[in-house]
């Protein structure tokens, strides 16, 4: 499960590709448009997705999107103009929608077959944080690859990446489901592929809709895993203040070493108490906003302190929201959730779309730190309760 994750973000192209939008000709319009792109497109296949990995193998899902996550970078290296790297962010956001609710839902019924699903955050929170451990030696990676063969190279390389990662895919458990096979066909309505699909994605919607705590924990969780789009700008944020090309990703590894440290400790947060966590969070937000002022070493470190917290707090977040399903379509709840959180980094590319006509990138990164700082308070109210089973920390 971890190494499925982790091989995902091993994609030295991370640390460098709006960079290489941007020595392609491209404006930092232009590269929020593409990124608005990838999101829509996210947006768009995000619940239809979970619904079928309800509906079919999960297992197969994976490997499928792992496929389309290979031709989209590969699109990249053959075709590095602006339509090449609109058609890669298209593969890869009906990928990362396939992904993103049908992972979370194999792993939380696997651990739920195996009785051990109180778990479920610390197993998530090691996956993330392998994942950017992976993401942090892609980045440093990418700076004497690029040295050594420019973009190319560093391209290649990821396209090696993403093969390495379809591979894990296809060892990965053929988890069951935790709803009974009875409620299965008593939701689904019928025994035909689409009518049971159809059966799942009525089943999910509603119980977002009808559960109050759980439609405040799903918007809560996609809040924050938007929030987590900040990302996209900190190369640019980067060289905005002075830092050379090459030492580009050596800046960005700071903030994706903050995100291993802060997903890795989910399990000894998930029980934290929602006022705790809020504080927290708040405190995250002023680490971002002043880290992006500040700049160089300095300011990534706070950056990367923030970005942890961020981190930390999706994890446990997506955990209660994980505990708080009761319902057979747990892939459609889940993907709800990623619904909600494309919708709000497409907002924020949006923002920087606009913004960047009037503002630098440094004052839009920091300035993106208010609603994060305004999050806190949604997360007191709207953070799930900890399970009853579960010893309450914080």
């Amino acid at each position: 499960m971890v190494g499925y994750t982790a091989t995902r973000d091993l994609i030295p192209l991370f640390g460098l590709y709006d960079l290489l939008f941007a020595d392609h000709g491209l404006s930092v319009g232009q590269i929020s448009s593409l990124l608005v792109i990838w999101s829509v497109v996210s947006f768009v296949a995000e619940v239809p997705s979970g619904a079928w990995a309800d509906t079919v193998s999960r297992r197969g899902l994976l490997v499928f999107a792992s496929a389309l996550y290979t031709a989209g970078f590969t699109v990249w290296v053959v075709a590095p103009s602006y339509a090449g790297f609109a058609a890669g962010f298209v593969l890869w956001g009906i990928s990362g929608a396939i992904q993103s609710g049908t992972f979370e839902a194999l792993l939380y019924d696997e651990l739920a077959a195996r009785g051990k699903s109180e778990t479920f955050a610390r197993l998530l929170g090691y996956a993330n944080s392998g994942a950017m451990a992976s993401n942090l030696v892609a980045t440093l990676t990418a700076a004497p690859l690029f040295v050594l063969g420019g973009y190319t190279l560093v391209g290649w390389a990821s396209v090696a990446a993403t093969v390495v990662h379809g591979g894990f895919a296809l060892l990965l458990p053929a988890a069951p489901r935790a709803a009974d096979a009875d409620e299965t066909r008593e939701v689904a309505g019928g025994r035909g592929l689409l009518s049971r699909y159809a059966g799942m994605l009525r089943a999910g919607v509603g119980e977002v809709s009808h559960d109050t705590v759980l439609r405040r924990g799903v918007v809560l969780s996609s809040v924050l895993v938007g929030f987590l789009a900040f990302d996209e700008y900190f190369g640019l944020l980067a060289r905005d203040g002075g830092t050379a090309t090459a030492a580009v990703p050596l800046l960005v590894a700071i903030t994706v070493a903050g995100q291993v440290v802060g997903t890795a400790a989910a399990g000894r947060t998930a029980s934290m108490r929602a006022v705790t966590m809020s504080r927290v969070v708040a405190a995250g937000a002023v680490l971002l906003g002043a880290g992006a002022l500040l700049g160089g070493v300095t300011g990534f470190a706070a950056i990367g302190a923030g970005y942890g917290i961020l981190g930390n707090a999706m994890i446990v977040s997506e955990a209660r929201v994980q505990d708080a399903i009761t319902g057979p379509a747990r892939a459609t709840v889940t993907s709800v959730s990623g619904l909600f959180g494309e919708i709000t980094a497409l907002l924020i590319y949006v923002g920087f779309a606009v913004g960047s006509t009037w503002f630098s990138v440094t004052t839009l990164v920091a300035a993106l730190a208010v609603p994060v700082l305004l999050s806190a308070v949604l997360v007191r109210r709207w953070l799930p309760p900890v399970r009853l089973d579960t010893p309450t920390a914080g």
